[in-house]
């Protein structure tokens, strides 16, 4: 009997549309701005209509998203991580373009840390030379390495070396180039209103209004609600387990009416899981897959960090917890877990994951979080 069912958020209950989109305009801001690489700053603009956001997006990871599939298929699935990784992938093509003419100028950006000072020193050497961008080359580049989840980082040096003929360690750890990338994606997807509560950091570009009041949910907020209601009344203990930050997922779930449906100690974000790999300072990343964040939305997040790391799996009462997904990454924390799992085929993928999940054994597949319901009907008859 299920008495527990944790909820992923993005492709399960709200879109994750519009973080694609941000990701989108983070990568094209990044290389285009004059804030940053100034490629061409006339591409460049703080408001894009849908229109051409979907334009900026078929091109930064081509048609149909296959750049943000190929990352979630080796088990990538964080945003940022994934804007990290295209942004730098493209910082090398357009270095090794001028290689021979700047070598000892690359190699002595590889020899610390990159900031934003660092790209601001790399645009005013870019001027001086006719470059291209190439998104197309990104997927044929990294599909030569097999490397996964945040493993993926690691080819970025080797394709520095391969390329421009540096020895490179400052792709591989999330540093300061990771960080530009995250808080200009954040100024995209919570504007100038919620940018100092959301990263503590002015932004760096004004003038972006954000979209979490444009949030895509996957169903009728309405039912959905209603879903929540009736697992409450069914004396079904919910919770979230996502890797959207806390900003990211209390402000849409109250303006849908959804958060009065939660304990908020069982509703655990990026931000959680950030705080305990901080606490930890190991440097072992406890996102998705790893089981953590499932954990601690289960456990509650009064639950001791170390408590929640040094349980064993899988848990004794498996059977009586049920995740609710749309990637493999849900998937694997579950089965670590030794929890049962429900796949929902709203993600990036859609009806296509069907065959990922059957390859992996997802005991369950739905076409819907709405059908929730009347799984639960059935096995509680």
């Amino acid at each position: 009997m299920v008495q527990t069912i944790l909820f992923d958020v993005d492709g399960v209950l709200l879109s994750e549309e519009r973080y694609f989109d941000a990701s989108a305009l983070t990568v094209w801001e990044l290389l285009y701005s004059e804030n940053y690489l100034g490629i061409a700053p006339e591409k460049f603009k703080t408001s894009y209509s849908d229109e051409e956001i979907a334009s900026i997006r078929k091109q930064v990871f081509e048609e149909a998203d296959q750049v943000l599939k190929f990352f979630k298929s080796r088990g990538l699935n964080a945003n940022w991580d994934m804007i990290y990784i295209a942004f730098s992938y493209q910082l090398i093509h357009l270095l090794s373009q001028i290689k021979d003419q700047e070598h000892s100028q690359i190699v002595n950006w590889f020899e610390n840390e990159m900031d934003r000072k660092t790209l601001l020193e790399i645009k005013d050497v870019l001027k001086r030379y006719k470059l291209e961008i190439d998104f197309s080359k990104l997927l044929e580049d990294f599909k030569k390495f097999p490397q996964a989840k945040r493993e993926l980082f690691i080819v970025l040096d080797k394709l520095a070396e391969e390329k421009l003929g540096v020895q490179s360690e400052i792709f591989k750890q999330k540093g300061s180039l990771w960080s530009i990338c995250e808080h200009c994606s954040q100024e995209w997807y919570v504007g100038d209103k919620n940018i100092l509560a959301s990263t503590g950091r002015a932004s760096v570009q004004t003038g972006k209004k954000g979209f979490l009041d444009d949030e895509k949910v996957l169903a009728k907020p309405e039912e959905i609600a209603d879903l929540f209601q009736f697992l409450r009344e069914s004396g079904i203990s919910i919770g979230i387990g996502t890797g959207r930050p806390e900003l990211e997922t209390i402000e849409p779930f109250a303006a849908l009416g959804w958060l009065d449906q939660f304990d908020v100690q069982h509703i655990v974000t990026a931000d959680d899981v950030l705080k305990a790999e901080n606490t930890r300072g190991s440097g072992i990343s406890l996102s998705k897959p790893h089981p953590f964040t499932y954990l601690m939305a289960l456990k509650g997040k009064g639950a001791k960090v170390d408590e929640i790391l040094n349980q064993t799996l899988p848990i004794e009462y498996g059977n009586e917890v049920l995740v609710v997904g749309d990637s493999l990454a849900d998937l694997l924390a579950a089965q670590k877990m030794g929890c049962r799992f429900a796949a929902v085929l709203t993600g990036l993928s859609g009806k296509d994951a069907r065959t990922e999940f059957e390859e992996h054994n997802a005991e369950i597949i739905l076409d819907s979080v709405l059908d929730i319901k009347e799984l639960i009907t059935s096995i509680c008859k």
